[in-house]
C-alpha cells in the first residue's frame, strides 16, 4: 500500500518559534484577503480608481479627492499588496534563521541589497528614454529575489521544503505586483486581470502549503493511501483547475469589467457559464468519492476531505444562486474567495496523502 519516498538520513530539526508560525497564518489569511480586496476593486467597478501605476495619478502616489470611492478602494487593494510582502519577507527571515542562523539571513540581505542597487541603476538608465521605469526596476528586483533563492536554497541542508515555499511566496507577491500594474496600463485586458486572479489563488496555495509543511515531521515521507486513492485524487486535481479556468473566462466575459467605460467582448458569458459549471459537478462527484472512500478506509486524509467537500458543496450553492440573481456582486466576490479556499484545501489534501516514513 506504501511507496517509499526515503533519502539518505539528513538532521532535518529546527526550532520553529511562535513568532514564525503566528506570521505563517497571517501570511495566509493576508493572501485570502487580497483576493476579496481584488474582487471588490473589479466588483465596484474601481479598476482604473487609480489611474497610474505604481502612483495613483500622474501627480499623486495617493487618490486624490476627486478620484471619489473609487480611488481610495483601488489605493486600499495596493497597501493590501505592500501588506502581503512584508508579511512574506518576514516569514522568509525567520525561515532561514531558522534553517542556517545569521549566516543565512545576512546572505540574503546582501542579495537585497544588491538587487535594490540594480533596480536603481536599471530605472536610472530607462527613465530618460521614456521607457516604462518602473517595470524595469520591478523586473530587476525580482531577477534578484529568483537568483538569491537558488543561492539560499543551494546551502540549505535542513528543511529545504520550507526554505522554498517562503521563497517563492516571496518572489510571487513581487510577480503579482508587477502584472496588477500591467492590468492598469492594459485598461484591465481581461485576460490579464484574469491572470492576475488566478496568481493570487496559487499563493494562497502555496503559503497553505507552507503551513502544513511547518507543522509536519521532517524527513524522508512515504504514501499513505493506497495508489489508486493517490492517482484518483491528482485527478481531482484536473477537474478543479479546469472549474477555476472556466470560472475565470465567464467572469472575463461577464458585467464586471472592473469599470464602468469598459465593456467585455468576445466569448459569450452565458455559454460560459454552463461550460464552467461541467467540471464543477464532476469535481463534486471526485470529492464525493474520494471522501466515502477515505472513511471507509480510515485514510488520514478523510477529515481534510470533509473540509475540502463543504468548500465546494458552498461554492456550487453560491454559483447557481449568483446565476439565478444575474451576478450581484458580493456574491461574485463570494465565488472567488471560496474558490482560493477550495483550493488550499485540496493543496492540504495532497500533502496529507503522503506521511513521515517512520510513522505507524
Amino acid at each position: 500500500m506504501r511507496t517509499s519516498s526515503a533519502t539518505p538520513s539528513v538532521d532535518t530539526r529546527i526550532v520553529i518559534g511562535t513568532p514564525l508560525r503566528v506570521l505563517a497564518w497571517l501570511s495566509f489569511l493576508a493572501e485570502v484577503i487580497i483576493i476579496g480586496t481584488g474582487g471588490a476593486v473589479r466588483l465596484t467597478g474601481s479598476g482604473l480608481g487609480c489611474s497610474e501605476w505604481p502612483l495613483c495619478t500622474p501627480e499623486s502616489l495617493v487618490p486624490l479627492p476627486e478620484q471619489g470611492i473609487h480611488g481610495i478602494i483601488e489605493f486600499g487593494n495596493r497597501t493590501m499588496t505592500g501588506v502581503v510582502g512584508l508579511l512574506a519577507l518576514a516569514v522568509l527571515l525567520l525561515t532561514l534563521a531558522a534553517i542556517g542562523g545569521a549566516a543565512l539571513v545576512k546572505r540574503a540581505v546582501w542579495f537585497a541589497l544588491g538587487g535594490i542597487a540594480a533596480a536603481v541603476i536599471a530605472y536610472a538608465v530607462t527613465a530618460p528614454f521614456g521607457l516604462p521605469a518602473f517595470g524595469f526596476f520591478s523586473g530587476a528586483l525580482l531577477i534578484a529575489v529568483v537568483i538569491a533563492m537558488v543561492d539560499s536554497l543551494r546551502r540549505t541542508t535542513r528543511r529545504r521544503d520550507l526554505s522554498a515555499l517562503a521563497w517563492v511566496v516571496l518572489a510571487g507577491v513581487m510577480a503579482q505586483a508587477v502584472v496588477g500594474g500591467l492590468a492598469v496600463v492594459t485598461d484591465l485586458n481581461a485576460f490579464v486581470v484574469g491572470f492576475h486572479y488566478v496568481s493570487s489563488l496559487l499563493l494562497v496555495c502555496v503559503t497553505a502549503a507552507y503551513l502544513v509543511r511547518l507543522y509536519a515531521a521532517p524527513g524522508p515521507r512515504e504514501r499513505a493511501v493506497p495508489r489508486w486513492f493517490a492517482v484518483l485524487t491528482h485527478a481531482t486535481g484536473l477537474a478543479l483547475a479546469a472549474t477555476i479556468l472556466f470560472g475565470v473566462l465567464t467572469t472575463g466575459s461577464g458585467p464586471h469589467s472592473g469599470d464602468a467605460n469598459i465593456v467585455r467582448t468576445g466569448f459569450d458569458a452565458t455559454i460560459l457559464a454552463h461550460v464552467h459549471s461541467w467540471p464543477g459537478y464532476i469535481l463534486a462527484a471526485l470529492v464525493a468519492v474520494l471522501t466515502i472512500a477515505a472513511w471507509l478506509l480510515t485514510l488520514p486524509v478523510r477529515r481534510w476531505l470533509l473540509v475540502l467537500t463543504g468548500a465546494i458543496l458552498v461554492q456550487i450553492a453560491v454559483g447557481i444562486w449568483q446565476a439565478r440573481d444575474g451576478l450581484p456582486e458580493i456574491l461574485v466576490g463570494i465565488h472567488m474567495v471560496l474558490a482560493s479556499l477550495s483550493a488550499a484545501a485540496y493543496t492540504v489534501v495532497v500533502l496529507t496523502l503522503t506521511q513521515p516514513a517512520d510513522a505507524d
